[in-house]
């Protein structure tokens, strides 16, 4: 019997194909290992056992007849909880919308089944996405790390991290609208990337269309390339698809970094890190120069724009649910309500001085790349805080997602980024490095991710879990 537990996609893939082990067994094998391991990380709202054995039984139906295995031929996935999955629930972390069933595959969803995966369950999310601290939800609770059950994964993809990184699959779909995808990966171990905006297509439309990502958490660079390339491509629902051919993702991470320009900034000019994160991330930029990339420190990429991102996220997700925050806000996570009354205060000049703001940032960070290939800083000022925390207590004057200060600008500016991890605290909590890429440029971000991965491996460590 194979190994399941922290296989690779890639080595899970081979042996279902060469038929040293069925679909059906590595799947029964995640779904018992998730039974012993959810009441400890509660990291899925919804569990879709049968879906996944359904799948995996026609993977193995697929390969007994010969066809041509898909490029996640029998392999478990999990999905978040803010992805339309077809007659499951897309609750959205919500009471509001406990009881609310999908009607249709999302694209990144269709385009995994068709590939072969087996989705496993649906994953935590914080309320509508909205916190980036606590990882939990009113509908589901805390969400755990699996680095340490009494810390926070992180939101708001915080199921798909921590069960990424506990081993359950080796890869997991999530979101990403203001670091959503990258902040859980930093706090819980493992790689996490968004792509181009409208690389991978959302659909239903977000509530935030104009930031929103599909991304994608793995344990290794190539396991996320993989996953990546099968979600990418145009989709005429989604009115913001990148059009053309999707770049070949798996062969950027094979592609050397030799002669690479590489900015490193520890704060872009404006964040209030944690020494220990800086110094471990400062280790990971400088390394690139061992790679044979020059690498140069820009104290001030930009000023922070928080305020734009603010205005952008919270109008929208409150415009949606300007009902809910009237007339049942006792339902709703009172850190969110928090957030979005303010956002439905703004005059329609106020907004539209930040719409044209953020064009100009958009140019700003755009003419940065004529100068460089890669910018480098850490994904998150700290490392894991308390479990259901919404903001770190080191941290001041912030917000549930203000605080993060380093992700959210590359989702008004919509550039590819990832979060690489780089190291471990002193406490044993997982850093991450973020890796941010020119547009449409992600087989930059993936070519110096895969070589950082190689030459500072990190999959080998892995957390010590209640089993």
């Amino acid at each position: 019997m194979v190994e399941t537990a922290y296989a690779t996609a890639f080595d899970l893939r081979g042996a279902i194909v060469r038929r040293e082990v069925s679909a059906v067994e590595v799947v029964s094998a995640t779904l018992e290992r998730l039974e012993k391991l959810e009441p400890h990380l509660n990291a899925f709202v919804t569990l879709t056992p049968e879906l996944a054995l359904e799948a995996a039984r026609e993977a193995d139906a697929t390969l007994a007849r010969g066809e041509e295995p898909g490029a996640l031929h029998g392999l478990p996935l999990s999905v978040k909880d803010l992805i339309d999955v077809g007659g499951v629930r897309t609750t959205f972390g919500s009471r509001l919308m406990a009881g609310n069933i999908a009607a249709a595959d999302a694209p990144s969803v269709e385009r995994v089944r068709a590939a072969g995966a087996c989705i496993i369950g649906k994953s935590t999310t914080t309320e509508f996405g909205c916190k980036a601290g606590g990882g939990d939800s009113p509908l589901t609770g805390v969400t755990r790390n699996a680095w340490d059950l009494e810390r926070t994964t992180g939101g708001s993809s915080a199921g798909a991290a921590t069960s990424v990184a506990a081993g359950l699959t080796p890869f997991a779909l999530g979101t990403d609208g203001g670091g959503s995808t990258r902040i859980p990966a930093s706090l819980c171990g493992v790689f996490g990337i968004k792509g181009q905006f409208g690389r991978v297509p959302f659909f239903p439309t977000s509530a935030t269309p104009t930031l929103a990502h599909v991304g994608v958490l793995s344990r290794t660079v190539r396991d996320g390339a993989l996953l990546l390339g099968v979600i990418s491509g145009f989709d005429a629902r989604d009115p913001a698809s990148v059009a053309g051919p999707v770049p070949d993702f798996l062969a950027a991470c094979e592609e050397p970094v030799e002669g690479m320009r590489v900015a490193w900034s520890p704060t872009l000019g404006y964040a209030r890190p944690e020494p220990e994160v800086v110094e471990l991330a400062e280790r990971a930029a400088l390394s690139f120069e061992e790679l044979g990339c020059s690498v140069e420190l820009v104290e001030e990429v930009m000023k922070d724009p928080v305020d734009l991102w603010s205005a952008e996220f919270y109008a929208g997700v409150g415009t949606r649910l300007k009902d809910a925050l009237h007339g049942s806000p006792d339902l709703m996570d009172p850190a969110v309500v928090e957030v979005l009354e303010p956002a439905l205060d703004q005059t329609i000049d106020e907004y539209y001085a930040k719409v044209f703001e953020r064009y100009a940032l958009r140019e700003e960070v755009r003419r940065f790349f004529e100068s460089f290939d890669l910018l480098l800083t850490p994904t998150l000022p700290v490392a894991a805080f308390g479990a259901g925390v919404d903001i770190p207590p080191q941290v001041f004057d912030r917000n549930v997602v203000s605080w993060v200060y380093y992700t959210y600008p590359f989702n008004l500016t919509g550039n590819p980024a990832a979060s690489v991890p780089c190291g471990f605290t002193a406490e044993g909590l997982p850093v991450g490095l973020q890796v941010v890429g020119a547009t449409h440029r992600e087989t930059d971000v993936l070519r110096a991710a895969a070589a950082f991965e190689e030459a500072h491996p990190w999959a080998r460590r892995r957390p010590d879990l209640p089993l």
